[in-house]
């Protein structure tokens, strides 16, 4: 049987990946994590909000500089009363004007910037917890996948040597043709799950490679064990959890941001002061000038009337805060429950692989001291193949309560925000 199984996978691997034949690329965590933090789109695209907002942050504080600009101008001028006329006048002229006051509205504006860029670093972190736990789960998977076909494997392989025995006792009259029935039936099934286990494989391999950030998929392999590093066992602040998840201070900074844009469109009413001046001359005659004209002084705007427009732009602003605010309480309590629920199945996972274990174990005495009985014809048929089910059944279960306990964990420490610079293996 295993010469047969050989040939299953060699045929599997050869339709996957030719032609050409690729080896496989061997992966561990580290490696992945590595990757990930520096090609990932969706972290290069939250990096990208994050410079927007530094960008917008500079935009609103320019207006606190002084504004320079620089004008010339030469111009034809002519008549054709009384005979035609004709004149030229070239001018040029420097300006400059520094705010000195406004209300503190472009200071309120700025500030509001400076709690943007927080929110797009909180948004950068939180987008990083998400890749991390995608690309976690991806790497489970196909771990899992790994050890299931080699368990597929294993399982075929007993099935063969079952009905081995099988026929040679239904030969030498010891056994009914129902149970050599049910043994290659059996076998039948184990033979399938082989096949399914391998194209299990190029499924997680691919979701591997797009979660890395890869564009080209290609056969992967990765390097790890079914055990966890947070084995913290005493219950956490879950409030203090919730406020330090970077999608609630996110969420926060957006309500504090808020709350400036509020007070600028409030100091859009007072009084604009500028200091204003300039230096120039016009002439009519050839260049170069043999004179400067220059001037400086004060400019008050007062605004008086805009049609409703800045009391309409303050209700719109109390509207954001409102929202913003109810926003942040909401979040915080869907991150908590978050965090108590991934908690519970973090340590459910965690308990689940012990009992499998001691099950698995049980299994594979009581799997060898059945054998022993039925070659011997002191138990039936019937109860020697229910042993042995619950003996497959048994590595199932352990396999599979290993890879759940790998997610478990890694929905904890997304619940908690850790990202991908935050935790290793």
């Amino acid at each position: 049987m295993r010469a047969r199984i050989c040939q299953i996978l060699v045929l599997f691997f050869f339709i996957a990946f030719s032609p050409p034949l690729k080896a496989e690329e061997l992966l561990t965590w580290e490696q992945c994590v590595s990757e990930t933090r520096a090609s990932h789109p969706d972290l290069s695209s939250a990096l990208a909000l994050l410079q927007q907002a530094e960008a917008d942050k500079r935009i609103t504080g320019g207006a606190r500089l002084p504004q320079l600009g620089l004008a010339t101008t030469t111009q034809q001028n002519g008549s054709f009363v009384n005979g035609s006329s004709f004149s030229q006048l070239r001018s040029y002229s420097l300006s400059a004007q520094q705010l000195l006051f406004d209300g503190q509205k472009t200071s309120s504006q700025v500030a509001s910037n400076e709690e943007s860029i927080k929110a797009a670093q909180y948004n950068y972190s939180a987008v990083s917890s998400d890749v991390r736990f995608a690309l976690r789960s991806a790497f489970a998977e196909l771990l899992k996948a790994q050890e299931l076909l080699a368990l597929t494997g294993e399982i075929a392989d007993r099935r063969q040597k079952n009905v081995r025995l099988i026929s040679l006792r239904y030969q030498g009259g010891r056994e009914h043709i129902g149970a050599l029935r049910q043994a290659q039936a059996d076998l039948a099934q184990a033979e399938f799950e082989v096949a399914q286990a391998g194209w299990g494989i190029v499924l997680a391999q691919v979701k591997l490679a797009s979660a890395l950030g890869r564009d080209i998929h290609k056969p992967l392999r990765v390097q790890g064990a079914f055990r966890v590093s947070d084995m913290l066992s005493v219950k956490p602040d879950f409030e203090l959890l919730a406020k330090n998840s970077p999608l609630f201070q996110q969420l926060d900074t957006r309500s504090k941001s808020a709350r400036y844009d509020l007070d600028a469109a409030r100091n859009a009413f007072a009084p604009e002061l500028f200091l204003t001046s300039s230096v120039g001359r016009s002439s009519v005659q050839r260049w170069p000038f043999d004179a400067v004209d220059w001037s400086a002084g004060l400019t008050l705007s007062v605004p008086i009337y805009e049609g409703g427009i800045g009391r309409a732009r303050v209700s719109k602003a109390m509207a954001v805060v409102s929202q913003q605010t109810a926003q942040a309480k909401s979040g915080f309590l869907q991150i908590f429950d978050t965090l108590q629920e991934s908690w519970k199945s973090f340590q459910d996972a965690r308990q689940m692989v012990v009992v499998q274990k001691k099950f698995l174990d049980a299994a594979i005495e009581r799997s060898s001291i059945a054998n022993a009985q039925y070659s011997n014809g002191l138990i039936t048929f019937n109860d020697w193949v229910i042993i042995e089910n619950n003996l497959v059944s048994a590595k199932k279960s352990y396999l599979n309560a290993g890879a759940a306990l790998l997610i478990a964990e890694a929905q904890w420490i997304h619940a908690k925000g850790g990202a991908l610079d935050g935790q290793q293996e």
